[in-house]
């Protein structure tokens, strides 16, 4: 990747605090551009994929989790963390049906994009899948969820109480409202 070199922060030492099964966290020293030194807090992160899945009666399949981060549940799209070298499309319809049951006839890429790239290189594939068909869910073992299916105006109220709060979930919902409005109803 290309950067601007007024704007580049060379790493001078880097030192791994925390290797964890999901994430590393590393401190960087770096030389900023006009040559004094800083720190960065770094998270690294396998990168993950995530599914806006819309049924054929124009609802959103979502998932309701405890987010211990958050201390709370929050509704969310289905989503999981890439393994190594896997493809994003395959983890996403991995990660689809464990969380759903459901399979997909189309996936479709919307977009990819930086969670919070402030302290994270987290890149987060998100597809559009349709033509769903239903199956058991098997979620992971540690990994507690329920199945909703929501309608645009149900998601949106959703987001309105705080119940839909995270960003893959709100830019799904808002490419959802676009893809909707697009196509006029």
């Amino acid at each position: 990747m290309r950067h601007n070199d007024r704007l580049y922060e060379q790493t001078i030492s880097s030192q791994t605090i925390y290797d964890g099964r999901i994430i590393k966290v590393k401190v960087d020293e770096v030389r900023l551009p006009n040559g004094k030194t800083a720190k960065r807090e770094i998270v690294n992160h396998q990168g993950a994929v995530a599914v806006l899945a819309l049924t054929d009666e124009g609802r959103m399949v979502t998932v309701r989790q405890f987010r211990k981060p958050l201390e709370r549940t929050i509704v969310e799209i289905p989503a999981g963390k890439l393994e190594p070298g896997e493809d994003p499309l395959e983890c996403a319809k991995r990660e689809l049906a464990e969380e759903t049951g459901y399979q997909a006839e189309q996936f479709t890429h919307l977009s990819s994009f930086y969670t919070s790239p402030g302290f994270a290189d987290e890149l987060l594939h998100l597809y559009l899948a349709t033509g769903l068909q239903p199956g058991p869910v098997k979620p992971d073992d540690d990994e507690f969820v329920e199945v909703e299916e929501l309608t645009l105006e149900e998601a949106k109220r959703l987001h309105e109480r705080g119940e839909i709060r995270d960003a893959k979930t709100v830019l799904a919902l808002f490419a959802w409202e676009n893809r909707v409005l697009k196509q006029g109803g």
